[in-house]
């Protein structure tokens, strides 16, 4: 019997072998879920609903990739996606991840992983909302601001697009400001996982966050790079 652990799971995957299985897995395992078949079932329910707290996400959907699916969540919700994909490719994997999915897990798959990285999800999320609850709706550090509520970052006043990745990337350096974040830490709390192999991924992610917010991005004032280690966000008078 299914109990209230972290809220619904919305499990959106047209195959329904496989809906079936992830859901059979769920259930056993005390989860509340949905099923959706589509992206205009699942973007509906995701608009309406409340209860909502983690999405696991087939990508080829037979009416809109799931990568679109992604990023009209990301318009209004940070729900934590676990994307379940029979797409392998590396470039697949990265904009699913840029639009803003926090995980992915590639087809074959085993439910024992999914399971452990739905209980990453959820207790990342667990931890996450008394944080956000607890702290300052605007950060401010020299001319870097950042209103959390809103997820908008602006320099100088000016609006600073940045994609989800580099967003949990400076949130994550602005809520430790001061503190040297090692590159295991980032990679957990970011990526969920601690991969030797999403490293370079790291680095990528925090060379495009340096050329967005520093004034020169070749003599950072914000983001210090403590090689071998991590990094950390420094105080700015």
């Amino acid at each position: 019997m299914a109990t209230d652990r972290g809220g619904t799971i919305l499990v959106v995957e047209d195959d329904p072998a496989v809906r079936n299985l992830v859901a059979c897995a769920l259930d056993v395992h005390g989860y509340r879920h949905r099923e959706a078949a589509s992206a205009t079932t699942a973007l509906a329910d995701l608009t309406c609903a409340t209860d909502i707290s983690l999405v696991i996400l087939d990508l080829g959907l037979p009416d809109r990739d799931g990568v679109d699916v992604i990023r009209a969540l990301r318009g209004w919700s940070r729900t934590p996606v676990i994307v379940l994909s029979a797409r392998q490719e590396d470039v697949d994997k990265v904009g699913a991840l840029d639009a803003g999915a926090d995980d992915y897990l590639t087809k074959p798959f085993s439910v024992e992983e999914l399971l452990a990285r739905v209980r990453v999800a959820l207790r990342r999320l667990a931890f996450e909302e008394p944080a956000r609850a607890g702290e300052p709706d605007v950060y401010r550090n020299g001319a870097l601001a950042i209103d959390f509520s809103a997820g908008v970052v602006a320099r100088d006043g000016a609006e600073v697009h940045l994609t989800p990745i580099e967003y949990k990337l400076l949130a994550l350096l602005a809520r430790n400001t001061g503190k040297v974040l090692t590159h295991n830490y980032i990679l957990k709390e970011v990526w969920g996982q601690a991969l030797a192999s999403d490293l370079p991924s790291l680095r990528v992610f925090m060379a495009t966050l340096r050329k967005k917010i520093e004034p020169d991005p070749a003599n950072p004032v914000y983001l210090q790079t403590h090689v071998g280690i991590g990094y950390r966000m420094l105080r700015v008078e």
